[in-house]
């Protein structure tokens, strides 16, 4: 299956996609009508016969005045349960500088990421799985 049949498997499944990048079709969050964003949800074409997800979870240092990056990745990592009871596991951490688009040099907040995968035997299950990682909350909120 190329990226453009995937792309428009998804889609007719009534998921929305925000763009390609190679393989994978990353999906969209609208939070507002006129709003389209990353969801922190990718859907890679099959490889040795199954799609891969691709789920990232964070915590915004701005959000967390004065915690370590661990501690950081844990709340991201907090997020993760009913995931990991799906059978999504992770993958690896990065921590990703949020530029100002005005000044390059500047960066505004840093998001601490946890990067969760699963593999999918079929697009309909690849797609039910998607439609469950858009549901999931993905960003740490502050208890304040």
């Amino acid at each position: 299956m190329t990226p453009q049949q995937l792309k428009k498997a998804l889609i007719e499944a009534g998921l929305e996609v925000y763009r390609t990048l190679g393989d994978e079709i990353v999906l969209a969050d609208r939070p507002r009508e006129n709003l389209i964003l990353d969801s922190g949800v990718r859907v890679r074409t099959p490889l040795n016969g199954t799609f891969r997800l691709r789920l990232v979870l964070r915590a915004e240092a701005s959000a967390f005045s004065g915690e370590s990056p661990e501690q950081l990745f844990e709340r991201a990592r907090a997020l993760s349960v009913s995931a990991v009871e799906r059978g999504f596991s992770e993958l690896g951490t990065q921590a990703t500088p949020m530029r100002d688009p005005a000044d390059h040099e500047r960066t505004l907040d840093t998001f601490y990421e946890v990067i969760y995968t699963r593999e999918a035997a079929t697009i309909d299950e690849a797609c039910l799985d998607a439609r469950f990682a858009l549901g999931l909350e993905k960003s740490a909120a502050t208890t304040r």
